[in-house]
């Protein structure tokens, strides 16, 4: 066996040090670039992870309830919220929420979170914690009866194709011919990990507490008809929040500058708004619902 010499022994040249250097050095701006962007999009992460947890707690009340979905609206015609009654027969009482949100003051669903929130089918599958109601990013108030001025306490907003209006589609005519899906078992149409539960809603365009997504131009497959019905948030990174039926979420960023119009503060959206060609709008339709 031959002794190796001083020579033949293993170790880091200069050049090697030098190339080691270089490396980590690339390494630490990596990480701390990632480590920047995830302090400033902390707030995009409490919302995914509010948005998570409805979803799990839509779950959790399916699976206490014969896999009945929780409704994604009130079937109130017009009009403000609609408060939990004592009827049992009464469908309204079985939406996810009965909120119909603006900026009077005289609708107290908009700022006091014991008139609907925790009336409402989740509340104690949520673990009865109003904040995951609320993006951190919405900085939306509203007067209160007394003139105080409070932060509004509702930010998401429930697919309207699961669960409907109180089990419709509402006779809108973009979805009459879509599934509006009543229990998680009915899930089998389309992928759960495709199908969003809830997200965030920019406080502009929530209104009655569901996202309702326009269909119009998705089957056959017809781009220069896309509409937007409800406008998606955009406060994270250009982008919103969303829960799939599976229990996983996702930050997802818009591409279409249509995606986000002007920000209305005080005020509500029209619809539906034409978007031709828009890839948003067919990505919201591909994660919503399928034709009957």
């Amino acid at each position: 066996m031959k002794t190796p010499s001083h020579s033949d022994q293993s170790g880091f040249s200069r050049v090697d040090l030098v190339a080691l250097i270089v490396v980590l050095g690339l390494l630490l701006a990596v990480c701390g670039s990632a480590f920047g962007r995830a302090g400033m999009n902390s707030k995009g992460l409490r919302c995914l992870s509010n948005v998570r947890q409805l979803c799990n707690a839509w779950r959790m009340y399916a699976d206490d309830n014969g896999d009945r979905i929780v409704y994604a609206s009130t079937s109130a015609v017009a009009g403000s919220s609609v408060p939990v009654n004592t009827n049992p027969q009464d469908l309204n009482n079985y939406a996810w929420s009965g909120a119909h949100m603006d900026y009077n003051s005289g609708n107290r669903a908009n700022w006091d979170v014991n008139f609907d929130i925790t009336r409402r089918p989740l509340w104690s599958y949520a673990g009865r914690d109003a904040s995951i109601y609320k993006c951190p990013e919405d900085q939306s108030s509203v007067p209160t009866i007394a003139g105080t001025i409070v932060p509004r306490v509702l930010s998401m907003a429930a697919n309207t194709y699961l669960g409907g209006f109180t089990g419709s589609d509402g006779g809108w005519y973009f979805a009459t011919p879509y599934r509006i899906f009543l229990k998680t078992t009915d899930l089998t149409s389309i992928t759960p990990a495709k199908t969003f539960v809830f997200t965030d809603q920019r406080p502009d365009a929530i209104t009655w507490s569901n996202f309702m997504v326009d269909m119009a131009g998705f089957s056959p497959a017809n781009p220069s008809g896309y509409e937007f019905a409800d406008t998606p948030g955009f406060f994270h990174d250009g982008g919103a929040a969303f829960s799939f039926a599976d229990g996983s979420g996702e930050l997802h960023r818009w591409q279409d500058a249509r995606t986000i119009p002007a920000f209305n503060p005080g005020g509500t959206s029209s619809f539906p708004v034409t978007s031709r060609n828009n890839s948003d709008v067919a990505w919201l339709q591909d994660h919503a619902t399928r034709p009957k």
